[in-house]
């Protein structure tokens, strides 16, 4: 038997687009014209990053050297408390029996009236100033003295003019040797980045509270069943829509103006812009859920309520939890902004070190966000991966 060849027949060609030449030159021309304008716009001069590359030496300079340690002198201080009215001034302490101690001529004196301040039991032949602390806690450093061979000294000046009534006297004497502590800058941008993380926290779970039952409403395949649904989702989602367009500093903006300048500004506007865009993800995931438990618990003569429970809030609880968690870790970062137009945080100090061209404690408040960021982006990710 012949062996035959069969021959099958060819794909047809699939023909290319071919591409005109002048449509192509017109192309190039139109991005050249958008590309040129747009360089012109923003002003764009390659030439100055060189030319103007000492003024910011300062500040690349110190951004390797934050202002986090300092040495401080050793010193010896001692309190005594001082009011200008006898009512509810407290107790004066009894004097120690050893040790530096200070003694005033009065423990209750007005504004302008001459007051006698006598320390004893300081180091011998030391310089020395008093601290006057007024009721609302804030300092100032007055007279100078030093102490004489044995650990005296005596001052007779008038009473200040303080904010309050009860105040405190401090006579700080200076000793020998200085001691390594963490520096001003330091221990104030601490305890600005825990009020960072606790803004950013609070926001969060207020935001929680109020996106989770607003992104039922705005999920188009739970509301879409009746002519009153679809209109109640349409209006959420143009409200979740017209909300996340607005930028968290321009509602930290105006929250600082309504209730103050402060951390309550800020967890106002990160709540405000989390409810939007959580409520955006929470409805986008429940539209994303399996219609078939949904089917089966409608089959059953279930009511809304009893679908959204046993049909659809065992699929969305761990996308939730990610999500939460993961705008926990956006507020954070985000809270650094806003504090600089008063809404608290670190960055509100941040933006006063600067203007102040405090390039070394701008560092320190830089490398403090940038740990505080790198530290949440590493919890919230293994707190992810465990509940996710």
């Amino acid at each position: 038997m012949a062996n035959e060849t069969v021959t099958r027949p060819l794909p047809p060609a699939i023909p290319r687009p071919q591409t005109r030449p002048w449509t192509l030159a017109l192309l190039i021309l139109g991005l050249a014209l958008i590309y040129g304008y747009g360089w012109k716009v923003t002003q764009i001069n390659v030439g100055q990053l060189v030319t103007s590359a000492h003024l910011v030496r300062p500040l690349a300079r110190d951004l390797v050297r934050p202002d986090v340690l300092a040495w401080v002198p050793r010193t010896q201080a001692v309190s005594v408390p001082f009011s200008y009215s006898a009512e509810g001034a407290p107790a004066p302490p009894a004097a120690p029996a050893t040790g530096p101690r200070v003694i005033l001529s009065a423990p209750v004196a007005q504004s302008g009236q001459p007051l006698e301040i006598r320390g004893e039991s300081f180091t011998p032949d030391r310089p020395g100033q008093l601290i006057w602390t007024d009721q609302s806690g804030s300092s100032a450093r007055g007279t100078a003295f030093r102490t004489d061979a044995q650990g005296r000294f005596t001052l007779t000046l008038p009473v200040p003019e303080l904010i309050g009534t009860h105040h405190r006297i401090t006579a700080e004497v200076t000793l020998e040797g200085r001691l390594l502590r963490p520096s001003v800058a330091a221990g104030l941008v601490f305890g600005r980045l825990v009020e960072t993380v606790f803004l950013a926290l609070m926001g969060t779970t207020i935001a929680l509270f109020f996106a989770i039952p607003i992104s039922f409403l705005g999920a188009k395949n739970l509301m879409a069943r009746s002519s009153l649904g679809t209109g109640i989702y349409y209006v959420v989602r143009t409200i979740l829509n017209i909300t996340r367009s607005i930028e968290p500093l321009i509602m930290a903006t105006v929250f600082a103006v309504w209730v103050g300048i402060g951390p309550f500004a800020g967890v106002l506007a990160l709540a405000l812009h989390s409810v939007a865009s959580l409520a955006k993800l929470y409805s986008e995931q429940i539209e994303s859920i399996d219609p078939g438990p949904i089917e089966a618990i409608t089959a059953t003569g279930a009511n809304p309520l009893q679908v959204i429970r046993y049909a659809v809030v065992p699929q969305i609880v761990p996308p939730f939890i990610a999500f939460t968690i993961y705008r926990w870790d956006i507020n954070v970062r985000m809270s650094t902004v806003i504090g600089m137009v008063g809404g608290g945080g670190v960055g509100f100090l941040l933006i006063q070190f600067i203007n102040l061209l405090q390039w070394r404690q701008a560092a320190t408040a830089v490398w403090g966000i940038t740990i505080i960021v790198a530290a949440m982006d590493y919890f919230s990710a293994a707190v992810r991966e465990r509940v996710v």
